[in-house]
């Protein structure tokens, strides 16, 4: 089956390059690449033909006007340009374990929205990453062995055991999903699904513009809406997250409100989606 893994990017090229070296090292490579930018940068699309030079997947690159924060656009335009039958979204500054296309099909069903977590790394790890002083695929291979340093470096981001794996559908996957009573939160840098499920909600919603909840929260009620089950992939589907600082002003929290009236309207396809309703 062929994968599109759509990466969401806006100006990160260093990163982004590197998410490229951890898909060259993934166990399945029947995958294609949709880099879906959020803007139109002469340097990202120079980086990007010079990508398709070097490794074996294809890339494909969708642009649009930097105008504001308009993620959910950029990411519908790249499901529009995917060719795959099955569908997995990162964000540009997430770099793959070396299973994490194979395990997220292992979880995969025609009803399942797959969503796992990540490793919130810290300025020392993420700069080493940055210079490649250590790969991707090195940190995942000595993730235990550096636990502690990897998680008092990242002390105020959390979330740093999230790079321990076990193996999709084994004891421990099961037995974490049977022991925990509450459905998994969906989480946008990692999450995965046919693309006929997102056809049927007809994809992110651009009306909540840069929601904090636009590419999680109100795709999960979606899917639900309409059937789907949210599965756990966490332990399972790892990424690291190199580290950036955040603004406040990031998310229009005005625009969280507007989902709210959407969801009490049970308006489980978007009006304004991949297909203007």
């Amino acid at each position: 089956m062929k994968v599109s893994v759509i990466v969401a990017v806006y100006k990160d090229i260093e990163a982004l390059n590197l998410i490229f070296k951890s898909l060259e090292k993934q166990t399945y490579m029947n995958f294609e690449v949709v880099v879906a930018e959020d803007g139109n940068s002469e340097m990202m699309t120079k980086a990007i033909e010079l990508a398709k030079q070097e490794y074996s997947f294809d890339i494909i690159h969708t642009t649009q006007e930097d105008s504001g924060v308009r993620k959910s656009r950029s990411q519908n335009q790249g499901i529009k340009a995917s060719s795959g039958e099955y569908l997995i979204f990162i964000d540009g500054d997430c770099l793959l374990y070396s299973n994490f296309i194979e395990n997220h099909l292992a979880l995969s069903g025609k009803k399942k929205i797959i969503t796992g977590r990540r490793v919130n790394l810290g300025p020392k790890y993420s700069a080493l990453l940055r210079t490649e002083s250590i790969s991707s695929s090195w940190l995942e291979k000595n993730f235990v062995r550096k636990y502690f340093d990897i998680k008092e470096d990242a002390k105020r981001e959390r979330h740093s055991e999230e790079g321990f794996r076990v193996k999709a559908n084994g004891f421990i996957d099961r037995t974490i999903k049977k022991l925990r009573k509450k459905e998994f939160p969906m989480l946008g840098c990692n999450m995965s699904f046919y693309k006929t499920a997102m056809l049927e909600i007809n994809g992110f919603d651009e009306g909540l513009g840069n929601s904090s909840m636009a590419s999680d929260t109100d795709l999960a009620w979606r899917f639900r809406g309409v059937g789907y089950k949210i599965v756990s992939a966490r332990f399972v589907c790892n990424e690291f997250h190199l580290y950036h600082t955040r603004s406040p002003g990031d998310y229009d929290r005005a625009l969280d409100l507007k989902m709210l009236a959407n969801q009490e309207k049970n308006l489980y396809r978007c009006r304004n989606g991949i297909k203007k309703i």
